[in-house]
């Protein structure tokens, strides 16, 4: 029995000097921990991607200590750095008002009024464009105020032919254009197409309605290879664009960029605008939408295939160093519709469309 008790106390012994033994390894570690400024690794704060979704809570207070014991606290550690959130995405912009060209083979400069084959949109196929009033916009305003817009009397219809020169990617080109223009019951048709030899062809089209601040567009398309739209969409307030473009919104006197052109004929034959004067309309590609300011100019003499007639110069100044200048001189005689039309790109591009046959 006495060497059993004597090997009991060997082992009390030995597990009592491994307790102590462990304790003061961890008395160490906590002192060095403390002494460097760091927290033991059980008490690091979560990274801060976890700090936002825990609710901190403060401990509670520790028992009294005497002055003479207590130990001086240790400098807290420093705040983890937040980490930087990161750059909000850039919102995409709209669309230029100068369309790029849809196609790889070299195209003369966009007309800026230009036909696509009938299509559903198109007047002669739809009965579904009829002539509705305004619905309020949001601010209790109907969308195309008449007492605010000048009346138009537009031209009768026409069927144009042009001779167009220019320049497209550093090639010189001649080039033929056709303008039809037609209203009936409420309604109208507007197209233009240039075609050039080895360069192929580019159209656009305008249906909508006639009231009495003149054109509502309610469809614009050009069409090269493929067609691309924009949609007036009325009941919204709004113009949608087939390129899923931003949605832009439909003003009042809202025009695309075929029917400013005849827009701004029945403008100066109701005599609404003298030399001098300013024309702002909103105007939409297929892409956006932007205000379109002309100023109107002296009546002069041109020299055309066409033979010689007297024209009305309007002039619109690139808004930005990627807009276009725009040079459209229209003729009282032919109900001021376009004679001679010049568009001259910031990269140096340009078209001169000019009246080759009268009507």
């Amino acid at each position: 029995m006495k060497p059993a008790n004597g090997r009991g106390r060997l082992g009390l012994l030995a597990v009592v000097a491994l307790v102590a033994l462990a304790h003061g390894l961890a008395l160490d570690r906590l002192a060095a921990a403390l002494s460097s400024g760091a927290e033991p690794a059980a008490a690091l704060p979560p990274e801060p991607s976890q700090v936002r979704l825990v609710q901190l809570v403060p401990p509670p207070p520790a028992a009294p200590v005497p002055a003479q014991a207590r130990p001086s606290p240790p400098s807290p550690p420093p705040a983890p750095s937040p980490r930087p959130a990161p750059p909000p995405r850039a919102a995409t912009a709209p669309a230029p008002v100068t369309d790029p060209p849809a196609a790889a083979d070299p195209q003369p400069p966009e007309p800026v009024i230009a036909p696509t084959p009938q299509d559903d949109d198109s007047l002669a196929s739809s009965s579904r464009l009829q002539l509705q009033p305004d619905p309020p916009s949001a601010a209790g305003m109907p969308l195309h105020p008449t007492d605010t817009l000048p009346p138009v009397a537009l031209p009768p219809d026409a069927d144009l032919a042009y001779q167009v020169q220019g320049q497209a990617r550093g090639l010189r080109y001649t080039a033929s254009g056709e303008l039809r223009w037609r209203q009936a019951g409420g309604q109208y048709e507007l197209s233009m197409r240039l075609s050039a030899f080895l360069m192929g062809s580019r159209s656009q089209s305008s249906v909508g309605q006639v009231d009495a601040i003149g054109l509502l567009p309610d469809r614009f398309s050009d069409r090269t290879r493929s067609e691309r739209a924009a949609h007036f969409d009325r009941s919204t307030g709004r113009i949608r664009f087939s390129n899923n473009a931003p949605d832009a919104p439909l003003l009042p006197g809202a025009q695309d960029r075929l029917s400013i052109f005849i827009q701004l004929a029945g403008l100066l034959q109701a005599g609404a605008f003298q030399t001098g004067d300013t024309i702002e309309l909103p105007v939409a590609g297929v892409g956006g939408s932007q205000a379109w300011r002309f100023t109107v100019g002296d009546p002069e003499t041109l020299l055309l295939p066409a033979g010689s007639i007297a024209a009305r110069k309007l002039v619109r100044e690139p808004a930005d160093t990627h807009d276009s200048r725009v040079e459209v001189w229209l003729a009282p005689e032919l109900g001021h519709l376009p004679v001679r039309l010049r568009i001259t790109q910031t990269q140096g591009d340009v078209a001169d469309q000019q009246l080759s046959r009268r009507p």
